[in-house]
């Protein structure tokens, strides 16, 4: 559990940084430049990232309950996991979807978060999924209490809507047809 809880503090530490600490982002740009600042960030966000998936498998050996959640969760989980990847491509396109949400990649990292505690009830998830939900609604709040900030680009027409919708759930349908099995070990049907 030890290597996971690590993973998890370098990872959404350094992803913290823009709401607790504002001004060390460009202080750290302007001292050392840009390059230098973001070869940093993604160091410790790729070294938390693998500590977080090593040792979350590490957990999963030995796992500790701390609640059982009624199989009917699961399918209601299968539901609420039906935005997140509509919601994550809509970050990276032009779309009403993004302007409308902000910040679609934190919304849906908040309902991935949220739907996989629904299904999952050991300590390692809690720590793993309800870590990841409550920070992302964090940082989704402060995203929206900074004026000037996350501003999306204008789309033109429907496009960018209907490559997230559609991409999404193409994705979707591809992890719940065997990719979450494959990758994760997991069925989640």
């Amino acid at each position: 559990m030890s290597v996971l809880v690590t993973g998890l503090v370098l990872f959404l530490a350094v992803h913290s940084l823009r709401i607790v600490a504002p001004g060390f982002r460009a202080q750290m740009m302007a001292s050392n430049g840009e390059r230098a600042w973001l070869l940093t960030y993604t160091g410790v966000s790729l070294v938390g990232l693998v500590l977080i998936v090593w040792g979350y498998g590490l957990a999963r050996m030995d796992p500790s309950p701390v609640y059982a959640p009624p199989l009917s969760l699961r399918h209601l989980a299968l539901v609420l996991l039906l935005p997140v990847f509509p919601l994550l491509i809509a970050a990276y396109v032009p779309s009403r979807i993004c302007m409308t949400v902000g910040h679609p990649m934190l919304l849906a990292t908040v309902l991935w978060g949220l739907a996989h505690l629904m299904a999952n009830g050991t300590l390692a998830d809690v720590a793993l999924f309800g870590g990841f939900a409550v920070w992302a609604a964090i940082d989704w709040i402060s995203a929206a209490n900074q004026p000037g900030k996350g501003k999306v680009r204008q789309p033109v027409g429907w496009t960018g809507d209907a490559i997230a919708v559609l991409g999404g759930l193409a994705i979707y349908g591809v992890f719940v047809a065997g990719l979450h099995q494959w990758l994760i070990g997991v069925s989640p049907v």
